[in-house]
Order: structure tokens, then sequence, then C-alpha cells
């Protein structure tokens, strides 16, 4: 991981922009069934590959996308992170963790901030409403051939 470039800096971690030579560090997260619970798969080469590559689209298009998370301590990657645009319900909303919800207000001028979890993803619920996002409700996302049902949470910003 070259790119030393830190977008933004949380209380324990720094960001940075996903690239080609994170490769490595992103195939071992993304290759664990244990991490890729939620997602009931792991990633081939080449859809880490198209997933690194839509990060960089995501970049050029919005400003924003998944960022490398990076310790502030040990300087060690943790994981991925970050702050995007999805379609809901016929808008586009920014969808982000307790990390980027400040980056989404002073930055971006957003005011809300979204996130969408899997319903089995206990962990992932836990961490939203400690964010100070609350549920609003529920839908089913087809993806990877399966009918799976995600938690919309969201905090208002203003």
């Amino acid at each position: 991981m070259n790119n030393l470039d830190y977008i933004y800096e949380g209380n324990r971690l720094k960001f940075r922009r996903i690239d080609l030579e994170d490769y490595t560090e992103l195939a071992e997260m993304l290759t664990d069934p244990e991490v890729m619970y939620a997602w009931e798969h792991t990633f081939t080469r080449e859809q880490i590959i198209e997933w690194i590559d839509r990060q960089l689209e995501y970049y050029r298009q919005d400003g924003v996308g998944y960022f490398d998370a990076i310790s502030k301590e040990t300087r060690e990657f943790i994981g991925k992170i970050g702050l995007h645009y999805s379609d809901f319900e016929g808008n586009r909303v920014l969808e982000g963790s307790k990390a980027w919800i400040s980056y989404a207000k002073e930055q971006l001028g957003a005011n809300e901030v979204y996130a969408f979890v899997r319903s089995t993803n206990l962990p992932s619920v836990r961490v939203a409403e400690r964010a100070g996002m609350k549920v609003d409700g529920s839908f089913i996302k087809h993806y990877n051939d399966k009918d799976m049902e995600h938690l919309v949470l969201s905090i208002k910003l203003n």
C-alpha cells in the first residue's frame, strides 16, 4: 500500500483511497469465508479487481467510495470502510458509517446518512446504532441469485 494520501481521519483510523496495489490486503479479507459471512460468498480474483475498479470509478464520479482503513496506532490495514451513494426508493442517498458521518455533513453538506445492513448481520446493525442511526424499515436486495433482507438505518444531520 503505497498510497499515503489520507483523505480523512477519524478518532482511531485514517482513510485513503483504494487502488490496485491494495489487492493482496483486500484479497485476504474478501476471500475469507468468516469475514464474508454476511455476503454468503467470497470473491474471486476477477471480482476483487472489478470491485477495486468500481471504487476508482466512484472516486472519479462522486469523490467518495470505500477506502482503506488504517489504524493510527499500529499503521496496519484494518479493512475497508467508507461513504458512497446508493439508489434507495427512487432517491440517491449517502450510505456510510460512523467515521464518515461528520465528513458527509461537513464536506458534502449532506442532511442524512443511511446504512443498509443485512438483517442477519447483527454486529453491523449494532455499529450503525452506536453511530446514532435508527432502523427505519427494511427491503429485499437481490444479490448473487439470492433474496436478502436488509435493514434501513439512518441519521439526520441537521
